[in-house]
């Protein structure tokens, strides 16, 4: 069975980078365009192993999602990786706290990215 994944961007262009690149490299993604769709998602379909996710979005950003995942028993174990271009230390701590297991700076390399996501999701296995 293949590894599911949930790339959540607002950015067409970015979730389309970031879908390919895990798509390539044999997981199974699926999109979503914010947080809300993201959670709808989740519920809807709660075995996705990692969620890879972007921090400023409308409606609901990254980690407004990680703190509602941290209070849903459908969805918290569920591991996320945060994408994105915020640099500060204070979303940084608030997102770690609330589980995220990496954060990573775009612009990303696909390599570094796909590498890991197969590290976080090979532990679940």
């Amino acid at each position: 069975m293949r590894t599911k994944v949930m790339v959540v961007d607002d950015s067409m262009m970015v979730r389309q980078q970031v879908s390919r690149a895990l798509a390539n490299a044999g997981f199974d993604v699926t999109e979503a365009t914010d947080g809300v769709d993201a959670l709808e998602k989740l519920r809807a379909s709660p075995d996705f192993d990692l969620v890879v996710c972007d921090v400023h979005m409308p409606r609901m950003s990254g980690v407004e999602l990680l703190q509602e995942m941290s209070e849903d028993a459908t969805v918290a174990g569920t591991k996320v990786v945060m994408l994105t271009t915020e640099a500060q230390q204070e979303p940084i701590r608030r997102a770690m706290a609330l589980g995220a297991k990496a954060w990573i700076l775009k612009p990303f390399k696909a390599e570094l990215l796909v590498a890991a996501v197969k590290k976080i999701t090979a532990k679940a296995a």
